[in-house]
């Protein structure tokens, strides 16, 4: 690129310099003929006043003044038709000579200069495609290989090891449940008048477990029934206390912060294997869907920073108690957990603020496109012309009366609700490529495919568009040949 740019500028240094040659074989033209009328012009006021000297000089009646005076105005006007004749003579002979250097030196000098600068650039071009081809022969083998270590690997896909993965990410880590024990309710019939208990421990072996109920055992059976919390153990101070220990509850609060962390942990893992590596900032995802993932990942983050606050509110109260009741536990021992609870706490507002910044940003430019639509539906109800979600347009004043501008109480919900109504086409595109659109708020298409244009392109590399059968949706800017359309009518367009 530098060289054909060093090249462009050459050849236009030597146009110019042929373009002053000729301006000059001009301006010499110009030269010798003004001379040429001026020498013709005083050659007829000499032959003027050479008729008129004669004249004067046959009359009879003529004064020898007035011969005189003729005779004086003859030599003159002679004199001044012999100068015209020698600068005359003088230029035409510096316009032959220059017009020789110009079509026998300067000219083909120029030409000279641009045949030799054509064929270095023939030789350039000869070497770069030498290069190419050099280029690619020593690329060869470096594709070749990778595409052997393809197929290795294609070949090293184990069903079995993947499958056991997904088991190793879903499974639950419950026991199967146990036999019910015989419940003989028939004892209460043979007991004996004199026995004023209610029970007996032997009884009371026999009671059934509350743990062990139905319900409780379905709950476990997931995949098909209800889905099991976590298996992750519980704090072992919860199994030793009473539910009226003001400790139990703050025990149980860090087991449920416990294990609704290894969930999301879990679920963290499971989400990775399925989607694989995708850009933090989902910028490579059309702006709407854009923005969906970014509210929806500050709203997993927002419920994980509330989960973490209530843990070191919970592990804050623990240390509380045990502070009052050292025989209860240590209460250093707990400092671990809550410098991790507040560094995670800290991350996640950090988390939030970074993806904040990117919807603040997605947002406005939604907004700018929002704007954009309303003031050009504002100006198709205001137009002479309508124009249909086909580009076309119609007079009829029944038809005009039943188009509504459309108020919104919320402008904040515009971009979920505006897409009822279709939008005005501002123009027209040819597909260059191929576009599959598998993710959301994509359009696919096939190459020199012609779509409607809906909405332009603001800064972040696609393009809203039409298909024929009104399928719409966003495709990239680069893949398509734009072609935007003032129309006759007084619709306005964005040109």
């Amino acid at each position: 690129m530098r060289y054909s740019n060093d090249i462009k500028g050459e050849r236009k240094s030597h146009l110019h310099e042929g373009r002053k040659a000729q301006q000059y074989l001009d301006m010499c033209l110009k030269q010798m003929d003004n001379s040429k009328r001026k020498f013709e012009r005083e050659c007829r006021e000499a032959e003027k006043a050479q008729q008129s000297y004669e004249r004067l000089d046959n009359d009879t009646n003529a004064t020898k003044s007035d011969v005189e005076k003729a005779k004086q105005q003859l030599h003159l006007r002679t004199h001044m038709a012999d100068e015209s004749k020698n600068e005359y003579a003088a230029q035409l002979q510096n316009y032959n000579a220059e017009q020789h250097k110009h079509f026998y030196i300067v000219i083909p000098q120029v030409y000279k200069h641009l045949q030799e600068m054509d064929e270095r650039r023939t030789i350039k071009l000869s070497e770069c495609y030498k290069g190419f081809a050099d280029a690619e022969r020593k690329v060869i083998p470096i594709i070749s290989k990778c595409l052997e270590g393809m197929v290795q690997a294609a070949k090293s896909v184990d069903e079995r090891r993947d499958s056991q993965i997904v088991v190793d990410c879903f499974k639950s880590g419950f026991e199967p449940p146990g036999d019910f024990p015989f419940e003989d309710y028939s004892q209460h019939i043979y007991r004996t008048v004199s026995d004023g208990t209610i029970s007996t421990p032997k009884q009371e072996s026999l009671k059934p477990d509350p743990r062990m109920t139905v319900g409780k055992a379905k709950g476990k059976l997931w995949l098909f029934g209800k889905k099991p919390k976590s298996n992750i153990p519980p704090c072992p101070l919860h199994d030793t206390m009473s539910e009226s220990d003001p400790l139990h509850y703050c025990v149980s609060e860090v087991n449920t912060h416990r294990q609704r962390a290894a969930s999301l942990r879990g679920i963290k893992r499971v989400w990775s294997l399925r989607m694989g590596p995708a850009l933090e900032d989902f910028s490579h995802l059309p702006p709407e869907q854009r923005r969906k993932r970014l509210q929806q990942r500050i709203d997993e983050l927002s419920r994980e920073l509330q989960k973490e606050m209530d843990q070191k509110d919970a592990l804050n109260k623990m240390k509380d108690v045990y502070e009052k009741n050292p025989q209860m536990g240590d209460p250093g021992s707990l400092h671990p957990k809550i410098a991790e609870t507040t560094s995670n706490i800290e991350r996640l507002r950090m988390e939030i603020h970074k993806n904040e910044g990117w919807l603040s940003e997605v947002e406005g430019k939604v907004s700018q496109r929002s704007e954009r639509r309303h003031s050009a539906e504002a100006n198709h109800l205001v137009a002479q012309g309508r124009e249909s979600p086909e580009g076309s347009y119609t007079e009829d004043a029944n038809q005009e009366g039943r188009v509504q501008p459309q108020h919104h109480a919320h402008p904040e919900f515009d971009d979920e609700f505006d897409d009822d109504e279709p939008l005005p086409a501002i123009g027209h595109c040819k597909s260059l490529y191929p576009f599959d659109g598998n993710n959301e708020g994509t359009l696919a298409m096939k190459e020199g495919e012609v779509l409607y244009i809906i909405e332009e392109d603001k800064g972040d590399g696609w393009t809203r568009a039409r298909k024929q059968n009104g399928e719409e949706g966003y495709v990239p800017t680069s893949y398509i040949e734009i072609t935007l359309e003032k129309n006759s009518k007084g619709a306005v367009t964005y040109i």
